[in-house]
This record gives structure tokens, sequence and C-alpha cells, in this order.
């Protein structure tokens, strides 16, 4: 079992920026793709970035530029730099985690960010 514990939401203006972080303790192989979705009212979960054990990104073309995925493989964390924020970002933010050997998938409750004037 594996558990995610996400920080880091919150209420900015557009143009802003906002670091969100998320923490993965249990049963972790180090095979594994931690990652960064989110899901605006209305809207289906998407991708917004990830990142695998061996550093390989993918980001979503509406954030490339924009926001920075990085992970610390030691403290099993991912963050999420998030910059120039508009009010298109406005979502839940769900901190995923893929362990490839065994082919599960766990996801963090979520984190509210919210980008208004």
């Amino acid at each position: 079992q594996v558990q995610l514990v996400e920080s880091g939401g919150g209420l900015v203006q557009p143009g802003g920026s906002l670091n969100l972080s998320c923490a993965a303790s249990g049963s972790i192989s180090r095979s594994n793709v931690m990652g960064w979705y989110r899901q605006a009212p209305g809207k289906q979960r998407e991708l917004v970035a990830e990142m695998d054990s061996g550093s390989g990104t993918d980001y979503a073309d509406s954030v490339k530029g924009r926001f920075t995925i990085s992970r610390d493989n030691a403290k099993n964390t991912v963050y999420l730099q998030m910059n120039r924020l508009n009010d298109e970002d406005t979502a839940v933010y769900y901190c995923n985690i893929r362990l490839i050997r065994i082919g599960m998938v766990y996801w963090g409750k979520g984190t509210l960010v919210t980008v208004s004037s």
C-alpha cells in the first residue's frame, strides 16, 4: 500500500506562482513514475506533468514553459512549480504514482488551486 499526501494549494492571483509538493510513503519500488493531474469543474481529469525515477519528464502542452516538475527520490517526494498561473489553471490537483513492475497506481486526495483576482 502507498499513501500520497499533497500540499501547497491555495488562492493565487493571475500571473502568480505556487509550488505543490507530494510525499509518498509505504511500499514504493524504485521503478516508478510520479506525477500531477488536475481536474477542473465540469472537465475530465488530465495529466499536467510526470517524471519517472530516471528523471524523464512529460508535460501537458498547456503548461510547458510555465510549470516545472521535480522529484527527490530519497524522500519519495515530487514537486510542481507553477509559474504565470492563469484562470484556466484553476482545478483540483492530484498527485499520482505508478509502480511499474507491479502495475499499481495510487492517488492522493487532491489539493485545490484557485487562480483569481
